[in-house]
């Protein structure tokens, strides 16, 4: 009877040393539709984390920004309405200038891997977590495409071949370094573009990465393409509520971290996948791709690296920039 006794004590004492399962529920927004590469990638993300929590994490993905417009998914997270953005760091410009330096390092870095150096081992994390918690946010981490490359009429094979060249160009800072290279950059919605090359009113075109922009078919208009990319490279991030992450246990925060990471990973090698097989399938077609010299891709980041403090206009800003340009220094990408 004592014996009894005692294991129905042992086992009461196990069930009661069982921590209660903490479940989470995050509605996270992104802008990529469910069916793009990165919408598949969030997708998987999505899955692992609610596989490695045994289901405690469930995540609602709203794709396509079906419920605010992407540049409002950062304020709906930090107000509640969300939980967690899936966008990118350069929405959110009007509020800080500092976040173009986590959204979209123009021409920082070659490819994804360097880009994720600074975050990860270069102190960029600590320093960009400043800036999203004094809105109330959480950086949870990147996911990198790629560098993106350019359409262009005319052959692009040296920072010479960029002057005079005409071309679509997304506003702000991407324009002021073109324009150092002797470039025209002209700011154009992104629907105009098609008419616009068919006219000749421009000789190129900075839209997205390779595969993408043969897809959206810019080069059955132009049949010449930088390859690989080296002008921009968004970032995407994955930033939550703060009091939203700080309620979390840290385990399931480490589970998130680490689906994060995992992320990157996947989006850097599937862009590549699909970029190299989108090269193939170009040049079988007739269409050039210009891979620019050591040279002139040292030209180029030297005039964004030069430019770079034109924009940093805030503390937060100027921290980034220090960062991002002791980091190039030590890993010799930048005198």
């Amino acid at each position: 009877m004592k014996l009894t006794s005692l294991l129905t004590s042992v086992a009461v004492t196990a069930v009661m040393a069982i921590p209660a399962m903490a479940e989470t529920t995050l509605r996270i927004q992104t802008h990529y539709g469910p069916e793009t590469i990165s919408g598949k990638n969030a997708a998987q993300f999505a899955d692992d984390v609610q596989t490695m929590s045994n289901g405690e994490i469930k995540i609602e993905m709203f794709y396509s920004s079906s419920v605010v417009a992407s540049v409002e998914t950062f304020d709906a997270a930090a107000n509640g309405i969300l939980d967690c953005d899936m966008t990118g760091g350069a929405y959110q410009t009007g509020k800080n200038p500092a976040f173009q330096f986590v959204g979209d390092i123009m021409g920082g870095y070659d490819t994804p891997y360097q880009q994720l150096g600074w975050l990860y081992k270069g102190g960029g994390y600590d320093e960009a977590q400043k800036l999203y918690n004094e809105y109330g946010m959480q950086l949870v981490g990147w996911w990198v495409v790629g560098q993106e490359a350019l359409a262009s009429t005319k052959p692009l094979d040296t920072i010479e071949d960029f002057k005079d060249w005409k071309f679509r160009s997304p506003p702000g800072m991407e324009t002021k370094i073109f324009e150092k290279l002797g470039a025209k950059p002209i700011v154009m919605d992104f629907t105009e573009v098609f008419t616009a090359l068919e006219s000749g009113i421009i000789e190129g075109a900075d839209a997205s990465i390779l595969a993408n922009n043969k897809g959206m078919g810019l080069y059955d208009i132009v049949k010449h393409a930088t390859y690989p990319g080296f002008h921009s490279m968004p970032s995407d991030h994955l930033a939550c509520n703060k009091a939203v992450w700080d309620g979390m246990p840290e385990y399931q925060r480490r589970i998130m971290d680490t689906a994060m990471q995992k992320l990157a990973l996947q989006q850097a090698l599937t862009a590549e996948f699909e970029n190299n097989k989108a090269a193939a399938e170009l040049t079988a077609q007739g269409v050039t791709l210009h891979n620019l010299s050591p040279e002139a891709r040292a030209a180029f980041r030297a005039a964004a690296v030069s430019t770079w403090p034109e924009f940093a206009t805030t503390d937060e800003a100027k921290a980034l920039v220090a960062s991002h340009t002791a980091y190039l220094k030590s890993q010799g990408m930048s005198n």
